[in-house]
């Protein structure tokens, strides 16, 4: 028998309440074959000592990166999480918190996402950031439609490089607009290849580093862009490249934007996540989500206050920037913490290590005939071109190894290419195993 919380006088009187006859009359708007009749078919009622034993099962047949060395990266990376990161984002204060529709009140929720807004900035080397943007691959279409409304034109040139996923909610969110949305190829060095852009161009945007890992040269492709009266957008799924990286600011970006997951945001079967957003300030009434400013109060107290909200669900839907309201306060709370954790060198650091273990795998599979499909510099991850792929996988035993992500997911061109990816999660041992199940 299902768990329901009210006993049948307080069915009955709600029923009377707002005129009903029966529950049924409550669904009468849907059409009968839609509705689901008779019992629902569930197990006979366990213990809790059993229910949770029966739950603990289930969950052991779920894979984990934690379990089972992992080379997947594509948007989602598996970085070591310091324990006080959980501990002080579960604290009741902010665990509970929501949208703050009477923000004020909330100054720790205010305060949390201020300091999230200054450590992008910080990041990105740009002048002002939003919060509240749900992940990469919307952010990415946010910073488009933000140049679209910024310029006012049409075109929109996008690299190849781009995430597949990214490039698919880009097309469903401009489905219904009058816009164009042009294809940049990559050189063999896997860089975006950026020549003569057309007058009613309004962005180039361009994913840094992009989906295969390689690391994008921006300030010719800015030149290019700018002369064109356009904006440079750029797209980052793996934000730890930008601890090395100079920041998108300084190589003339106009818009930073994507996913943060890797800074204390677990993977989490592929959410929630937070996206996060970075321009230069000529641009910031055109910025979606939410804006934090500091202030000081009547009494001369240091203060936080939502600012320029004319915007989403407090004007009227026709000018809203973006259908951003909801607040993803506590992700943008673990990511502060994280970096607040590791400081600016603690976080190069760790990109250094980064890098370092992904050139020394990448030339321990070299060894064995796997050559990198793009000849430019790499970040953590790299396609990699693995002759005879398939037979090589044949090998590997269930849930023994995952060793990245194969291409011809996406293209059917890239049969036999792997895409690559390791991280401080990733031992030696790890790699050596990568080694021998992918050598014939």
């Amino acid at each position: 028998m299902s768990y329901t919380p009210h006993t049948p006088e307080e069915i009955a009187h709600m029923l009377r309440t707002v005129q009903a006859e029966s529950v049924d009359d409550l669904f009468a708007s849907i059409p009968l074959p839609l509705r689901s009749v008779g019992a629902l078919k569930l197990p006979p009622p366990e213990s809790e000592q059993s229910l949770l034993r029966s739950f603990a099962q289930l969950a052991g047949q779920n894979e984990s990166a934690d379990r089972v060395p992992s080379f997947l990266g594509a948007g989602a990376y598996h970085h070591f999480i310091p324990s006080a990161v959980s501990a002080l984002a579960s604290r009741g204060e902010f665990l509970t918190a929501y949208t703050p529709y009477q923000a004020e009140v909330s100054q720790g929720t205010l305060q949390a996402i201020f300091e999230f807004q200054t450590v992008i900035c910080q990041l990105t080397g740009l002048d002002i950031a939003n919060a509240s943007l749900y992940d990469g691959a919307s952010a990415t279409a946010e910073a488009v439609l933000l140049a679209l409304r910024a310029t006012r034109k049409r075109r929109v040139y996008v690299s190849q490089g781009l995430h597949p996923h990214y490039l698919e909610v880009l097309r469903t969110y401009t489905a219904q607009l009058d816009i164009e949305l042009e294809s940049l190829p990559l050189g063999s060095d896997g860089r975006t290849l950026v020549t003569d852009l057309r007058e009613d161009t309004a962005a180039v945007l361009i994913q840094q580093p992009n989906f295969f890992g390689c690391i994008e040269e921006l300030n010719t492709v800015s030149e290019t862009t700018h002369a064109a009266g356009a904006l440079l957008l750029t797209s980052t799924s793996e934000p730890l490249a930008l601890a090395l990286l100079k920041p998108p600011g300084a190589v003339g970006v106009d818009v930073a934007c994507g996913e943060a997951q890797s800074f204390g945001v677990p993977l989490g079967f592929g959410g929630p996540y937070v996206g996060f957003m970075a321009a230069r300030s000529k641009l910031v009434r055109q910025l979606p989500g939410r804006l934090v400013g500091e202030t000081v109060d009547k009494d001369g107290r240091r203060a936080f206050v939502m600012t320029l909200t004319t915007r989403e669900q407090h004007i009227r839907r026709e000018r809203a920037t973006s259908n951003i309201c909801t607040n993803q306060g506590l992700c943008a709370l673990r990511v502060v913490i994280y970096l607040a954790l590791l400081g600016k060198h603690g976080l190069r650091h760790l990109a250094r290590v980064n890098l370092s273990l992904a050139e020394f795998t990448k030339q321990q599979l070299r060894e064995i005939g796997c050559e990198p499909v793009y000849t430019g510099p790499t970040f953590n991850e790299f396609a990699l071109r693995v002759p005879e792929l398939e037979q090589r996988l044949s090998k590997l035993a269930p849930n023994e190894l995952h060793p990245g992500l194969r291409l011809d997911t996406y293209d059917a061109a890239r049969r036999d290419q792997l895409l690559v990816c390791t991280t401080e999660m990733n031992s030696r041992a790890d790699v050596a195993k990568l080694v021998e199940a992918l050598r014939l």
